[in-house]
This record gives structure tokens, sequence and C-alpha cells, in this order.
């Protein structure tokens, strides 16, 4: 079990599984056998063998077997959303050195300069060779980028283990079945849509994917759970928040899983009597989820959050000072991880310092989050040990901000600070000094969205005249305004 890879795991519940509903969308469904068809006809148009394949496209059936399709021929996927700025999928694309990247025709200008292969040309029953060992179980599955503090994004490069081991412990924990249905909600850059998809398609399980007027709002999106009986539900804190602010949740509702960001007892009050929630906790460079929390009748801490849990099957988490030694019982330290789940590390691999190897062999990642272990045996996170936040969910370096920022021409320097609004919730106020009397708010901003998603650009800008600096010359982030923002729950 511990050898295989994603798409024998996959071929496996497909023989399981023939005639269950793999994929459900508004308008078609298909059974596994169709999906693996489709993964097939996919695989049978590649013009090449490659190490890694970009996918840049709208979630649907077919953008889940271009995953698969990519897997089945041993290479990994590098995942875009389309409206990522286009310099953003350019420079993940170049870094991951894909062949050619699988794509819809309305999205070609985007992609100018690289080799495309369309979705909507890949017909008839063209299959892929079957010569397998393409894939081996240390074969990548896929490179995710995330925020780094150089300016630039950080692929972390996940196996196809990794991904088979978050599959075990996610079905250890929660036991996904043919009666499932779970929400494809997320993005494909975060770990939540890893979650979704695999632990979904390896498990006999249905991925329900609503369109774009399914996610417009919460009751349209709930209108969609309810209409195709979804059970299980993974998302950001936020959407667990708005569904807490429904009178009530479509029955068919089994299971709610928050992860990304911390869980606050008050963005759930209502859900718990109602459904079975957990909180989740793991970095990407650890494969999704390390630890899981299950908040139905456990109390939140004093600062109202909830513990992150204890971690999932195959995995170790320990508290460690800055020299790598256990801390005492009850002390802070900074939660590493080992097990199944930790990656090959980035892709640039100067930047790789947090995967250590320690004396007795085991790989270790330095998480840089700061914990604490409680007296029943749960982690709690305190929070980042550097200036890494997470907005919306989603990671965000202020470093790789302020560095796009300070590029500008109409930019002399900048500083982006960090900030929480009355609820804990994170917001970047940037600190701009102009370069002359140019400076025109929305001429930079558009700029900054050809670099950073839009979670990235901070909500507020307060110009100066100089940055002010502590006695070694650093800025001095004390002595600069702070813009207040209100809670928005």
């Amino acid at each position: 079990m511990n050898h295989t890879t994603i798409y024998e795991r996959f071929a496996e519940t497909v023989t399981q599984f023939p005639d269950q509903p793999a994929i459900i969308e508004q308008a078609q469904s298909l059974t596994y056998a169709q999906l693996d068809r489709r993964i097939d006809v996919i695989a049978g148009n590649f013009p090449s063998r490659e190490n890694c394949i970009g996918i840049v496209a709208d979630h649907g059936a077919d953008f889940v077997a271009a995953i698969f399709a990519v897997l089945k021929t041993g290479a990994a996927y590098v995942p875009a959303e389309p409206d990522f700025p286009e310099e953003r999928i350019r420079f993940m694309m170049r870094e991951s050195n894909v062949g050619f990247i699988i794509t819809q025709k309305k999205y070609r200008e985007k992609l100018v300069g690289f080799p495309l292969l369309f979705l909507e040309d890949m017909t008839g029953e063209t299959a892929v060779q079957e010569n397998r060992p393409l894939t081996r179980p240390a074969s990548l599955a896929y490179i995710l980028y995330t925020s780094g503090s150089t300016g630039v994004p950080k692929g972390v490069c996940v196996t196809n283990a990794n991904v088979c081991h978050y599959v075990r412990a996610f079905q250890h924990e929660f036991h996904p079945s043919a009666g499932d249905v779970m929400l494809q909600y997320s993005v494909c850059s975060f770990d939540i849509f890893v979650e979704e998809v695999f632990t979904t398609l390896l498990s006999g399980a249905a991925l329900a994917i609503p369109d774009g007027q399914a996610r417009a709002d919460i009751h349209s999106l709930m209108d969609f759970v309810r209409e195709k009986n979804v059970t299980v539900l993974s998302g950001f804190p936020y959407l667990l928040m708005e569904l807490n602010e429904l009178e009530r949740i479509p029955s068919s509702l089994r299971l709610l899983i928050s992860g990304g960001d911390i869980l606050r007892e008050s963005y759930v009050d209502h859900l718990l009597p109602q459904v079975t929630v957990y909180n989740t906790y793991g970095p990407s460079e650890t494969t999704v989820c390390c630890s899981y929390f299950r908040c139905n009748g456990q109390k939140a801490l004093e600062d109202g959050t909830y513990p992150i849990g204890k971690p999932v099957l195959g995995t170790q988490i320990e508290l460690l000072d800055e020299d790598g030694q256990p801390v005492p019982a009850g002390s802070v330290g900074e939660l590493c991880i080992s097990g199944g789940g930790v990656s090959n590390g980035y892709l640039d691999q100067s930047k790789n310092e947090m995967f250590v190897t320690t004396e007795d062999g085991k790989r270790l990642y330095r998480s840089g989050d700061l914990g604490y272990l409680l007296p029943d045996g749960n982690l709690a996170f305190l929070h980042r040990r550097d200036s890494q936040v997470m907005i919306l969910g989603k990671r965000v370096e202020p470093e790789e901000v302020e560095n796009v920022l300070c590029d500008c021409e109409e930019v002399q320097t900048a500083v982006v600070c960090p900030f929480t609004d009355e609820h804990g919730l994170s917001y970047l106020t940037a600190y701009v000094v102009p370069e002359g009397t140019n400076f025109v708010l929305s001429e930079v901003k558009k700029k900054l969205r050809r670099y950073l998603t839009s979670f990235m650009i901070p909500e507020f800008f307060v110009i100066l005249d100089h940055i002010p600096l502590t006695p070694n010359g650093k800025p001095d982030v004390k002595s600069l305004p702070v813009v207040l923002k209100e809670g928005t729950c």
C-alpha cells in the first residue's frame, strides 16, 4: 500500500467502482469508467514525454482529467488559475520548465510563447501507451507555488508517495466512501484543492464542481450543495464563517474541514450542533495537512481559537528550539514535521534551508510556526516566527509584496507591514516614499497586479516623506502609523 502511485491507486478505484459517479457538474456527471477514458484520450494527445506539464484551465471534468493524464504519463503537473497575473504564470511555467501547457483556446493570448495543447482539440479514442512503470512513488506529482520572501514565488515539489501518504491519513480519519460527495471549491494552487481531488477520487467518492453562477454567493453555493447532495466540504475558516451565519446548512453535509488559517470558535459556534467540524494544520511543504482536531464537544483556547490537534497517520510533529532541541512540556517551540508528507523541498534548492536531516537520518521540515503542547496532548498554534501571514487563507510573504512594490518606477522605497483587524484576521499596509511627484495609486496597483495575486496587494497605502529607521539602520516599524481596519464578522 505504501509503494503505489496516485494513478495506480486511481486505477484500482476505477476497477472497484466503474459505474459510480466520479465527477458531478451542474449539467453532467461522469462515472469512474468515463473519467478514465477521458484521461486516456487527453494523455494520448500529448506530443512528447515530459517531466513537467502546465495546466491553466477552468475547473471542471476536463481539468481533473488533465491532472490524472499528466500523472499517468509520469510527469508532474504545474497548476495555475487562468486569472492569475500573467507574469506570475510565466515565471511558474518557466522555472518548472514545462514541456507544454494544457489549456483552453480562450486563454491562448495569456500564454504566448509556450507550446499549448487545447482541451477542445482532444477528441477521439487515442489512448496513452501502457508502458509503465512510467511513474514511481518517488516521482514528482505536482509543483505548487507559494509566496516567497525574495520577491518571486517558491515551487514546492510534492511526490506521488507524499500524496498517497496524505490520502491514507485522510481515509483513516474521515472514512470517505462511495456514498460521499466532496465539494470542489478551492483554487488549484492551494493544498485544499489537492485534498478535494485526490482524497475523493482515490476513495470511490464523487467530486462536485460548481460553475461560476453557483460560486457567486454563499446561498447559490448552498443550493448547489443541496442539489448535488454534497457530504464533505473543505475550505478556509472564512467560508465556514459564512456558513455559520446561515440559519441552517444543507442536511446532506456530514463533515466540514477548516484549513489554511486559524479557526475561531465564533466562526463555527452555530455549525457545531449541526455537523462535525475539524480544524486542520499543515504547510504546503508537508503535503496538505499534518494535524487534525475535532472541534465538536471541545472548548476553544483562551484566545478563542481552536487547537490544531494531533499528528495525522504516518506523521510526527516535534516542538524544537532554535538549536533543534526539544522544548520542555508546555513551552513554546517551533513546529517541526517529519513523516510521509515531507516533500522534496523547493524547485530552487538554494531555498531549502528549512528542510533538514537529523542525526538519526530523519528528514524534518522546520515550519517557522510557533506552538505549544496542551496537557491533553493536542497542539496549539501561536503565530509565525517570521513575518509570513495568512490572508484569505493563503500564505503571503510581506517581503515579496515589498520587493515588487519597490520595483515600480514611481516608488523610491517602501515597507509593507502586516497587521490584524479586530477579529485577528491579517491585512497588509504599504508605506511608500514616492519617486518624484507623479505617484498615482491606480497605476501602481495596475503594475502590482501583473506580478501579485489580488489577496497579496496591500489594502492600505500610506505616503511618507521618509521611512523611519532604527539606530542600526533598519525600518522602524513601531514608528509607522497604523491604519486600523474594522473586523468583518
